[in-house]
């Protein structure tokens, strides 16, 4: 849950939720959000829930939180936000308003309300009443637990308007390997991370570095999660007979210069997108794996032929997410000499550690920061990928090609202030 901090500056909030839970309505100074669907009437829109409902996603909005969470409790419920990564508790409301809470996002979503027995999926939109501010998206998630149904909203947004390789934390030197690499005519770039480290974003962001009216832009993904003007982007439909392979194999009779494959999956789509690499085009996609190096032993081990692989690899990146430091009241922190030289810092070095107050409302932290390990690939890790030589002896050409680890650079985000050890070293393994 928040610390006291942050209940502290959320007594409105709080005090909001609890008239909405016992049926006032407090005038609100500009008109509420609605709903773009059909069925938010007028009449349906003032029941405890809906309120409570358009109340809690502006709250969501404001923290820039990424997903909503609504659990069903044995004696209750909860619904708690995802912020910067850390879930969050924010409310605990009356036990009678639960289901119709979620009955309520259900028909937003447009998801069967009758079947409570099997995960469900939909999307809700959040109209803003004011001109200026932009619609909000919501994927919505259900899934049937042992006390109920539990609800998870994500929220869909748009690309930030700053979206460039320094935004995604990228230094100098790695930009440019970046930059050298997606502008090639041809050839395989990789964005390797696990789960919710942003890896779909920074390939949005290397997508809009090229997009322009010369060439013809296309992605392949599950789901397209955000519309991207000028590039031409194809929806997975497994159920259809869709799958990234099959998509991708109709995008190369569509003249493509640049396409974008959400996740290599499968040996198929893996070396649909190393011929494609290898005939003329350049090709962004994303890949489980723990650092850079794993990348081509992974797509070696899936099936990819280590010569043709070789050939069409152009830059494999690997990243994790971390936390900023709050800049109002982050303070030094108390660690000894010695383990600050086990973290590989200096032991008279200045470092600081998360504190807390109203501006971050009690976290310590705001926002976050991607901390990146860039590996072009050189002549002679070709030699060695050819050679099926290991993850381990690829991350030794790495170092001697002068790649940074993730660690290092997790380090250097530590030295300069943005992060703290405890979010560098937890982020982050040991080289």
């Amino acid at each position: 849950m928040f610390s006291i901090p942050y209940r502290l500056a959320s007594n409105r909030v709080f005090a909001a939720l609890q008239t909405v839970a016992s049926g006032g309505a407090p005038r609100p100074a500009v008109p509420a959000p609605r709903f773009a669907t059909p069925a938010a009437s007028a009449g349906v829109d003032d029941a405890p829930a809906v309120r409570l409902l358009t109340d809690m996603l502006s709250v969501a909005a404001r923290r820039n939180a990424s997903d909503l969470h609504v659990e069903p409790l044995e004696h209750g419920w909860r619904i708690r936000l995802r912020i910067d990564g850390v879930l969050h508790e924010v409310a605990r409301p009356p036990r009678h308003l639960r289901d119709a809470f979620i009955t309520r996002v259900k028909v937003l979503a447009r998801m069967d309300i009758a079947e409570r027995r099997v995960p469900l999926d939909g999307r809700l939109r959040l109209v803003s009443p004011l001109p200026a501010q932009a619609a909000e998206d919501y994927r919505v998630n259900s899934l049937p637990t042992l006390f109920g149904e539990k609800l998870v909203l994500r929220r869909l947004e748009a690309l930030p308007e700053n979206l460039t390789l320094a935004a995604l934390g990228l230094d100098e030197a790695q930009r440019q390997s970046v930059a050298d690499a997606i502008r090639a005519p041809h050839g395989l770039v990789l964005v390797t991370g696990p789960t919710g480290s942003g890896k779909t974003l920074s390939l949005y962001c290397f997508l809009q570095m090229l997009n322009n009216d010369s060439r013809n832009l296309c992605s392949v993904e599950d789901p397209a999660e955000i519309q991207l003007a000028g590039i031409n982007q194809v929806n997975v439909r497994e159920k259809a007979g869709l799958t990234f392979a099959v998509a991708l194999r109709a995008l190369l009779r569509q003249d493509p210069d640049v396409i974008m494959i959400g996740e290599i999956r499968d040996e198929e789509t893996a070396s649909v997108a190393v011929k494609a690499a290898q005939t003329g085009h350049l090709v962004l996609s994303t890949l489980h794996t723990n650092d850079a190096p794993a990348a081509a032993a992974r797509l070696i081990d899936i099936g990819v032929e280590p010569y043709n692989l070789a050939g069409a690899l152009r830059l494999v990146t690997a990243q994790r997410l971390v936390r900023r430091l709050c800049p109002q009241c982050r303070v030094p922190a108390r660690e000894s000499a010695a383990v600050l030289r086990a973290a590989g810092l200096d032991g008279d070095q200045t470092i600081y550690e998360a504190c807390g107050c109203e501006s971050c409302h009690g976290i310590g932290y705001r926002g976050r920061i991607g901390i990146h390990e860039v590996m072009p690939v050189s002549a002679a890790m070709r030699e060695r990928i050819v050679a099926k030589q290991g993850a381990h002896v690829i991350a030794q050409q790495a170092r001697a090609d002068g790649a940074a680890t993730l660690r290092e650079t997790a380090l250097a985000r530590v030295r300069d202030g943005t992060t703290s050890l405890a979010e560098a070293l937890s982020a982050t393994d040991s080289p």
